[in-house]
This record gives structure tokens, sequence and C-alpha cells, in this order.
């Protein structure tokens, strides 16, 4: 292993340490912000904090291992966080549009989106970057995760503000299905990914 490629890994490694600190003190403070306000997508969010801090763990284990290997059951234990997500957030979002159950105002909830991408886009940016660097499709798979995080930020905030703004109690709802959508598409990538067998893992199969 030569040095660029061990520089490579210890920043994989720095930045999953990163999302795992940063995830645990947002998804505290955004599940506690949707149980005060009623918000199944501040909720959400708050989840995706937690399969964050899981596919973060993911990630330092395959890295631990070296840039190429555990690379077919670390993707796939990644796709099953994805379609986790989206299970509860569709489940959750369909059944307030139906009870019309509305969430309150959340002022909170604002505040931490916004912070949240402050803080993670260069994350993601830079996960990318690395990944691609190392040829580490899991390291890629979790940027892309962090990016669905970002855009989860978006459409909670879109949600929130409209509720803020015009009382629009749906749009909550409604964002959270989009979210779950994200979701879903994001683990089924994933998940084919699994299935193509990075090239290490026939290596090591052979």
């Amino acid at each position: 292993m030569d040095s660029r490629e061990n520089r490579l890994i210890r920043r994989g490694l720095a930045l999953a340490w990163l999302i795992v600190f940063w995830d645990v003190v947002e998804g505290f403070v955004a599940v506690t912000a949707g149980i005060a306000a009623n918000s199944i997508a501040l909720i959400g969010f708050g989840i995706d904090s937690a399969i964050e801090v899981f596919a973060a763990s993911v990630v330092i284990w395959q890295l631990r291992g070296g840039a190429h290997a555990r690379q077919r059951p670390a993707l796939r234990a990644l796709a099953v966080t994805f379609f986790a997500l989206a299970a509860y957030v569709g489940f959750e979002s369909i059944r307030d549009l139906v009870t019309q159950d509305q969430a309150s105002e959340s002022l909170l909830g604002i505040v931490l989106n916004i912070v949240a991408l402050a803080v993670m886009v260069p994350v993601a940016v830079i996960q990318r970057r690395t990944g691609r660097a190392l040829g580490n499709p899991v390291l890629v798979a979790q940027s892309s995760e962090t990016w669905m995080s970002n855009a989860l930020s978006v459409t909670v905030l879109a949600g929130l503000g409209l509720n803020a703004t015009l009382g629009w109690w749906w749009a909550d709802p409604v964002v959270a299905l989009v979210v779950a959508a994200l979701a879903v598409y994001s683990g089924i990538e994933t998940w084919q990914e699994a299935a193509e067998e990075p090239p290490a893992d026939r290596e090591n199969s052979q």
C-alpha cells in the first residue's frame, strides 16, 4: 500500500468519524424538534441521521480492512439503510395525509437544516472525491447517502417553510414522501452496484 493510498484511507476514515459525531448530535436535535412540532419530516430527518451513523460505521469497518476489502457486504449494508429509511418515512407520511395529522411550526427545525447543509455539503464533496481517488465504491456510495441527506435538508426546509408561512400542513408529509422516493432510488442503485461484485471481491473468491 503506497503513501498516497494511506493518506486517502485516513481521509476517508476521518470523514466517516466526522459524520458519526455530527449525525449523533443532529439526530437528537431533529427528533426532539420533530416530536415537539409533530413533524414527520423532521423525525424522518432524525432517523436519517441514525442511519447515516450506521452507514458511516460500515465505511469505517470497510476501510479498516483496506481500500478495496469487504466492498460487497458493505454496499449491501448501505443499500438496506436506504430501504429502512424509505419504509418508515413513507408509512408515516401516508398515515399523516390520511388522518390529516398537522405539524406545528418549528424554527429549531429550520435552523437545524440550514446548519446541516452548511456542514454536510462540503463533507459530501470531499467524500466523493476521496472515494473516486481510491477507486472505492463504498465511500462513493456513502457520499451519495450524504448527498441524499443534503437533499432531505432542502425538502424538509421547503415543507417547514410552507407550513410556517402559508399554513400548508400537508406540505410536511408530501415532502417526506419525496424523501422516501429518493431513499428507494438510492437503495436500488447501491444494491445493484453490490451485485456487480467489485474486483477485490472477485479476486478473493478465486
